[in-house]
C-alpha cells in the first residue's frame, strides 16, 4: 500500500487495482448522484444537493483506474466532532475488500485524528463500523434529532 499526500490535502492509497483518494477534482459527480438517488438513506436527492454536499465535505472516492467504483464523505471540524455519510461500493465491486480499505482509509486520514466524536447512522452495515470501532451510542437519551426523511419529495 503507498500513501501519497500534497499540498491540497488530497493523498491516494492503492491496493491491488484499486486507489482511495480525497482528491475532489477526481470525483465523478453522476456516479455519486446515480448511487445516492436511488440509495435508502438518499432516496430522490437532487443533483444540486448531492454537488452542495460534496463541496462541504471530505471527501473519499474509490477508483479502478480513473472509473469511480465507491465514496464516503466526512463532515467536520476537524478538532472534535465528525459524522461519517453517503459510503458506498458499487455492487459490482462489491467482495474486495474496498469497503474495509475505504474505511480504514477515512479513519486514518490526518484530519480526523483525535476527535471526540465520530459518529454515523447505518440500517445494515453495523459489523462493518464496528471492526473501525464504532459502537451503539450509549447515550441514546441525550441524542436529538430533526428528522425529514421525505424532504427530497418536496423538492
Amino acid at each position: 500500500m503507498v500513501l501519497t499526500h500534497n499540498l491540497f490535502e488530497c493523498y491516494t492509497s492503492e491496493m491491488s487495482n484499486y486507489s482511495v483518494s480525497t482528491d475532489k477534482s477526481r470525483l465523478n459527480i453522476d456516479v455519486i448522484y446515480s448511487f445516492l438517488t436511488t440509495s435508502y438513506w438518499a432516496k430522490g436527492i437532487p443533483r444540486s444537493i448531492v454537488e452542495k454536499c460534496i463541496e462541504h465535505s471530505l471527501c473519499f472516492g474509490v477508483f479502478r483506474g480513473d472509473e469511480q467504483v465507491g465514496f464516503a464523505r466526512v463532515i467536520s471540524d476537524y478538532s472534535t466532532y465528525a459524522y461519517l455519510a453517503d459510503v458506498f461500493i458499487l455492487e459490482q465491486h462489491r467482495g474486495r475488500g474496498l469497503s474495509k480499505l475505504l474505511m480504514k482509509e477515512i479513519m486514518a486520514h490526518p484530519h480526523l485524528q483525535g476527535l471526540r466524536r465520530f459518529q454515523l447512522m447505518t440500517k445494515d452495515a453495523h459489523e462493518l463500523y464496528r471492526q473501525f470501532g464504532f459502537t451503539e451510542s450509549k447515550i441514546p437519551d441525550r441524542l436529538m434529532e430533526i428528522a425529514r426523511p421525505d424532504i427530497y419529495d418536496q423538492l
